[in-house]
């Protein structure tokens, strides 16, 4: 295989994957009530409370408009919860409420043993080592900064 084969097949997999995943996590989700981005938010709000709705944006991988329906939904389904900031009154922090804390942790185990079932015929020596390549490949392309693990 020439190297312009191998480095079109690897951005080839590495999409195929991606979509499987999203696939695999919306169907697993879905028992819950939520949707993959839905479950990326509340996974972000459970590692780093307070949150602004352009935070969330950057950290689900969506547009801010996108994460304006998706913070709408959350709220109306009391999962959420918005507040002014204390010092910049304008911009709104976001907040998971006790009934998205505990969605939250059950999604977690949806998407944790999605994640396993990933990484089945992976040795943990294997699975670090992707890790550490996917990490390359993200900072290579100049992605910005690395954002926090939150959930999945």
């Amino acid at each position: 295989m020439s190297k312009s084969t191998v480095e079109s097949e690897v951005g080839y997999e590495l999409k195929r994957v991606q979509h499987a995943l999203r696939l695999s996590m919306d169907r697993g989700l879905r028992k819950d009530g939520l949707t993959t981005p839905q479950y990326a938010t509340l996974s972000a709000l459970a590692a780093e409370p307070g949150l602004s709705g352009a935070e969330l944006a950057r950290r689900s991988f969506v547009t801010p408009q996108t994460m304006n329906v998706i913070v709408t939904k959350l709220n109306e389904a009391g999962l959420i919860e918005r507040r002014r900031h204390p010092v910049h009154g304008r911009v709104l922090q976001t907040y998971l409420t006790e009934v998205g804390a505990e969605l939250t942790v059950q999604a977690d185990e949806i998407a944790d043993g999605i994640s396993r079932r990933m990484l089945s015929g992976l040795e943990q020596d294997e699975r670090l080592r992707l890790l550490d390549i996917l990490r390359s490949c993200a900072d290579a392309l100049g992605d910005g900064e690395r954002q926090p693990v939150s959930g999945h």
